[in-house]
């Protein structure tokens, strides 16, 4: 039988770094496997699943490239079937009726927490005469139906952690469908997992417990036992599962922080699985001829956003530079300074621009920043490189006499622009340091820039001439 997997996020949040990593752990085993990948909504808990969640988590997958063969389907519009299956369990006698009021139940779970005791639900109905069970079903008392847990031990061969097995006296007898006749979530995963065919259920560890009950109604239904995989959970730097406070926040915010799908893609395919020689920079493609379960660990994968930096980064770097020109085109329109020449005749100079901003870019906001120096002279000067080294009184008459050799040296290009202004230092006796660094600050207001000589000619002689006089006019007048 091919492969059939789903991913099946809840409406009730944004697509986050853990379930977009379950997600795509699910797409890689479907694309290595030749299988089928399953997108479905579980929106049954109608009063916190929103419809705007649910464009956002559709939002995301499609930004991550996880495109999906079947779906999405949604959990809501397939109560009858679970209600059927429900009703199967009961008619075998897996399921039975629970009369017992769920304040009183409550009360009961409540009293054993005041306690420090286990509790769960002592079969109460279980027990009652079937002559009992029909005459308060003929009167119409309030019942939910509950599954039978048998006797024994509940064993699966997990593709992480290996032979896994609970008993199953731990193991309540939980509720499958309620008394308003509403289905719970293991008879609805269920019961749609078995109608979709699904042959792998690959999650994070945090559903190991709900594994042994849902075995329990594959087999109750006499329905194939699909194989399981649970991923070890996502951990912030101090090994603590991953959460807000760790940066947790929706897929799509990682795209307005200016890093790419690709990079997500290949950062969350590294938490918790490895290629096994070490290698972090793995295309899709890549990924997809290497993924295997044999790489995946059982302990938590810690979220290193650095790592992620540095995955965004090597990405950019492949980038072409008509692309990124292109992504950070909106951020440039917000700013005020695109405008049709960087798609004209300025385009060849702006991707040179782009060419070298790239090495040391982490993020496409970082090349929106940093570009929009070559944009615009309305910048201001980084206080820590104003203080550092426009100190010196001479600073102004230093840079008039360079803006003269700027201003006559032909071409105006790297070689000649730093021959004529080596040879301006030299004529005044001082190193070339103290006309680069103020050069600098003039050009980007920043203390570290890409190289001077690269940076002067790229804004070009009228530009750099215009941003000299201003740093000039700036110590005349802080005088």
């Amino acid at each position: 039988m091919s492969v059939r997997v789903r991913f099946a996020p809840s409406p009730t949040g944004y697509l986050h770094v853990g379930g977009a990593r379950t997600a795509l752990f699910n797409w890689l085993f479907a694309r290595t496997s030749r299988g089928v990948f399953i997108l479905r909504i579980e929106d049954t808990d109608l009063e916190r699943s929103k419809e705007e969640m649910t464009a956002a988590i559709l939002e995301g997958l499609r930004w991550l490239g996880l495109d999906w063969d079947e779906g999405p389907y949604y959990q809501s519009q397939r109560r009858d079937l679970h209600r059927a299956t429900g009703l199967k369990l009961q008619a075998s006698r897996s399921a039975y009726p629970c009369f017992c009021e769920p304040a009183e139940l409550q009360r009961r779970r409540q009293e054993a927490e005041r306690l420090g005791v286990t509790w769960k639900y002592e079969r109460t109905c279980l027990a009652l005469l079937p002559e009992e069970v029909q005459r308060r079903v003929a009167v119409g008392q309030p019942h939910a139906f509950r599954f039978r847990v048998p006797e024994g031990v509940t064993s699966w061969s997990d593709r992480v952690h290996g032979r896994t097995t609970f008993a199953n006296e731990t193991l309540e007898d939980f509720i499958l469908l309620r008394s308003d006749g509403t289905p719970t979530y293991h008879l609805s995963v269920v019961s749609d997992d078995v109608d979709m065919k699904i042959t792998d259920v690959i999650r994070g560890d945090d559903h190991l417990s709900n594994t042994p009950k849902q075995i329990l109604l594959y087999r109750a239904l006499g329905e194939p036992i699909p194989t399981f995989a649970h991923l070890p959970l996502i951990l912030g730097p101090d090994k603590k599962r991953l959460s807000k406070r760790h940066g947790a926040v929706a897929v799509t915010e990682y795209r307005e922080a200016g890093y790419l799908p690709e990079a997500l893609f290949n950062f969350l395919a590294l938490l918790g699985w490895s290629s096994g020689d070490g290698r972090e920079f793995l295309p899709r493609e890549e990924l997809i001829r290497r993924f295997s379960f044999e790489g995946v660990g059982k302990k938590g994968a810690v979220f290193d956003e650095q790592k992620l930096e540095w995955l965004n980064s090597q990405y950019i770097n492949a980038m072409p530079a008509a692309a990124i020109r292109e992504a950070i085109r909106g951020e440039l329109k917000a700013r005020g300074l695109w405008d049709a020449s960087l798609e004209g005749e300025r385009r060849e100079w702006f991707e040179k621009v782009l060419e070298t901003l790239k090495p040391r870019s982490r993020k496409l906001s970082d090349l929106a920043r940093d570009s929009a120096i070559f944009l615009s002279d309305d910048f201001a000067y980084d206080p820590g490189a104003a203080a550092k080294h426009l100190g010196d009184p001479e600073t102004a008459r230093r840079m008039v006499a360079l803006r003269d050799a700027l201003e006559r040296v032909e071409p105006f290009d790297e070689a000649a622009t730093e021959a004529a202004l080596r040879k301006a230092a030299a004529g005044m006796g001082i190193a070339a340091a103290k006309l680069i660094h103020p050069l600098r600050i003039a050009l980007t207001g920043q203390a570290v820039s890409p190289g001077i000589f690269t940076v002067l000619t790229l804004v070009g002689r009228e530009g750099a001439l215009r941003r000299i006089d201003r740093l000039i006019r700036s110590q005349e007048l802080g005088r």
